[in-house]
């Protein structure tokens, strides 16, 4: 499977069902009639982690999957372009996960990376938070063109 299959919004109903045919946690009858009442799956199985009281197992262990699957992309990418000046996480996923993304997972992901884990362990990592973000840089290029 590649990283790109998981490390988006469509990959997240993806690992969902994977947790869930092995077995990781049960799926509440509430969480069954919510995915079987929508196409798509990734905004209740989000909620179902962020927005219910105590998080629901699955979709908890589901987003914390995901985001371990990205810090490890992330590290990747980091080496691939030596970005030691950070590396910025951004999309509509990230600002609304955050407190997944402040779990050990994703930096424990993003630094695991053999004799360089001393040198990503150096590299700061950021989540965009300002949903306008993509605009507001490309207005940013407009004006100077």
């Amino acid at each position: 499977v590649s990283y790109e299959r998981v490390c988006a919004g469509i990959g997240i109903p993806n690992l969902y069902g994977y947790l869930k045919d092995v077995g990781a946690a049960p799926e509440p009858a509430w969480l069954a009639e919510r995915l079987a009442a929508t196409t798509d799956h990734t905004p209740v199985i989000v909620a179902g982690a962020m927005e219910t009281m105590p998080p629901d197992p699955l979709c908890d262990a589901t987003l914390d999957l995901f985001v371990s699957i990205l810090g490890a992309e992330a590290g990747n990418l980091a080496l691939k372009v030596l970005a030691v000046g950070g590396v910025y996480v951004g999309g509509g996923l990230p600002p609304r996960m955050l407190p997944h993304f402040q779990k050990p997972g994703f930096l424990d992901a993003f630094r695991n990376k053999g004799r360089f884990a001393d040198l990503l362990a150096r590299v700061p990592v950021h989540v965009i938070l300002n949903s306008q973000a993509g605009l507001l840089g490309a207005a940013l290029r407009g004006s100077e063109l």
